[in-house]
């Protein structure tokens, strides 16, 4: 692959990188392996994503970790890669705290199992006051249920005559203090983004990347930022 690192602009940089992390289970097939394997070594990558992603000043990286629409996989399956989450956390918590990782969650509490909760919970205090970069783990998250969740929250509270504005809509989001993306990858040769992050993606730029995601390397994290660079962000404008 070429060496896409000493092609970027580091004065370039998108701040706000969100990622579907796609393909763990066709990487698995592929080896003759569970899925459960394959999302087992999907979440390997992470560690090594957070240290290039610190090295180029991206400033917060978001992860599809679990969909709202993930329920409707096997109950093995779904069961296993809360136990995945629940031994990443927990096995990376003194690695996460060293490279000074700001832990936050976007999605519904709703269902979540109790276990899972409570160690999320406990990650997200005891990483609060780092300021390396900010990892935002998507779980038990969708786009429109987002969205739908802020209204009605806003509802509940509104002043009579209150009219919502984009401002107030953001304050009710699952982490209101992240900026929009800037660069969304999609990894797998898929070419959707699967009810992720509607809202903050409106003027993301898109890159799909053609490999699994187990097999995700720092140079495809390049490339990717390579691609972003050569995008004329107008927003809207001429």
């Amino acid at each position: 692959m070429k060496n896409y690192k000493d092609t970027i602009d580091p004065d370039n940089i998108p701040l706000h990188v969100a990622i579907i992390m796609d393909g763990n289970g066709r990487w698995a097939e592929k080896k003759k392996l569970s899925r459960l394997e394959g999302h087992r070594k999907g979440a390997d990558i992470i560690e090594p994503l957070i240290d290039t992603s610190v090295s180029l000043g991206i400033g917060v990286v978001s992860l599809f970790a679990f969909s709202t629409e993930n329920w409707n996989r096997p109950a093995s399956e779904v069961s296993g890669l809360w136990e995945l989450l629940a031994l990443f956390f927990e096995s990376k918590i003194d690695i996460i705290q060293e490279k000074g990782v700001k832990v936050v969650v976007s999605g519904a509490r709703k269902r979540l199992p109790a276990a899972t909760a409570g160690i999320i919970d406990s990650v997200i205090s005891s990483t609060k006051k780092n300021r390396k970069i900010v990892l935002n783990f998507c779980i038990n998250y969708g786009g429109r249920q987002e969205i739908l969740d802020g209204v009605n929250r806003w509802l509940h509270k509104r002043k009579e005559g209150e009219v919502l504005t984009e401002k107030k809509m953001r304050q009710q989001f699952y982490v209101p203090e992240l900026p929009d993306v800037d660069l969304l990858i999609r990894t797998s040769g898929e070419y959707r983004i699967s009810n992720y992050m509607l809202w903050q993606l409106a003027y993301a730029e898109l890159v799909f990347l053609d490999v699994l995601w187990p097999d995700f390397t720092s140079q495809h994290l390049y490339r990717a930022i390579c691609e972003y660079q050569k995008r004329d962000r107008r927003f809207g404008a001429i």
